[in-house]
């Protein structure tokens, strides 16, 4: 038995991009940016989407959205969504980067939130 559940909403934008497309959706969105010191690809947008991290995320690869799902588990969730038809892509530290069935991009990674947030929202998987 594992729990998952879905932790962020990451808008993936060039690099050289990043900076208009966080002025972009903060005002769009009607909210604050600040950078995320940890991980200084990652500049948060608070609030934008309640229950759920948003942020935008500067890399080398092409514009899209993905999203982040955290697990107490991360063999058991990555076999349970390979089994509903995901592909495995790569992997950067903890994080495992699938791609489901359509092409969508989505990552597991370890628990991020607050331990409580997770229990009470959490999925329970067999």
């Amino acid at each position: 038995m594992h729990r998952s559940r879905t932790y962020a909403l990451i808008i993936d934008t060039p690099r050289d991009d990043a900076d208009g497309a966080v002025g972009f959706w903060a005002a769009a969105l009607g909210v604050t940016a600040s950078p995320f010191a940890p991980a200084p690809q990652f500049t948060t947008l608070h609030e934008a989407l309640p229950g759920l991290i948003t942020a935008v995320q500067a890399v080398d690869d092409a514009p899209r959205m993905h999203l982040d799902i955290e697990t107490d588990d991360i063999e058991a969730e990555v076999a349970r969504l390979v089994g509903l038809g995901a592909e495995p892509v790569s992997q950067w530290l903890e994080c495992h980067v699938l791609r489901a069935p359509g092409g969508h991009l989505l990552c597991v990674l370890p628990v991020e939130s607050d331990p409580e947030v997770f229990r009470a929202q959490a999925n329970v998987w067999p």
